[in-house]
């Protein structure tokens, strides 16, 4: 006849996880460490539900160093309610960690809002290239070394791709035969834009230290 297992006695065969009767409102769950001090002031600084965002990153992370992040917020306006969205892209040595917190309402008055967190783990070995776009005001006048005031992050691993079609020609101006299409296949998993003057300088340094990073370690 089957022995029936007391709470504590599976807690500890399970390594821990549960805590006393008391329970924690992480009950049930393994603590994680904590996120680096820079990428939670990051977090935090973003301003949408710091709390949440944190949990589930270093849900995703698990305890795997840090070796550089970005964070980004980001607000759309819909007919009639203003959204709030924010990505957290974290690097480690072995992984590309994406994190994004978005919030929408099930309530047909919205009065109560949801929040949604999804987070993806990239194997680094799978990211097929990072892409940065820059934006030049006064190009005539352009300072050495400033890179613009905007820029454009493009990170693909071949979950989502744009296929960009145009009629094909053969080159003669008069020719109205049909030659078929011809394009182009980019990977477009994530794209963010970046700019100094509606996120601050700082997450635009922080987005080309990014960059830099992620590059280095696929170039490897």
């Amino acid at each position: 006849m089957p022995r029936r297992v007391r709470r504590a006695e599976l807690a500890e065969a399970v390594g821990g996880l549960w805590h006393d009767d008391r329970m924690s409102p992480r009950r049930g769950l393994p603590a994680f460490p904590a996120l680096p001090q820079g990428l939670t002031v990051a977090i935090e600084q973003a301003g949408y539900y710091p709390a949440l965002v944190a949990d589930v990153v270093g849900a995703a992370l698990a305890g795997e160093p840090v070796v550089s992040f970005l964070v980004h917020q980001e607000t759309t306006f819909d007919a009639d309610a203003v959204r709030r969205h924010v990505t957290v892209l974290v690097l480690t040595d072995t992984r590309l960690v994406i994190g994004h917190a978005d919030d929408h309402s099930d309530d047909p008055h919205g009065m109560e809002d949801v929040a949604t967190a999804t987070t993806e783990s990239v194997p680094l070995r799978f990211v097929r290239g990072v892409m940065l776009s820059h934006v030049v005001a006064d190009p005539r006048n352009y300072v050495p070394g400033s890179l613009g005031r905007e820029m454009t992050l493009t990170v693909g691993w071949g979950t989502v791709s744009r296929v960009d079609l145009l009629p094909a020609t053969c080159g003669d101006p008069a020719c109205d035969a049909d030659h078929g299409l011809e394009g182009t296949i980019a990977s477009d998993d994530l794209v963010l834009r970046l700019s100094a003057d509606a996120d601050g300088d700082g997450v635009l340094t922080q987005g080309m230290a990014f960059a830099h990073a992620l590059s280095a370690r696929i170039g490897r």
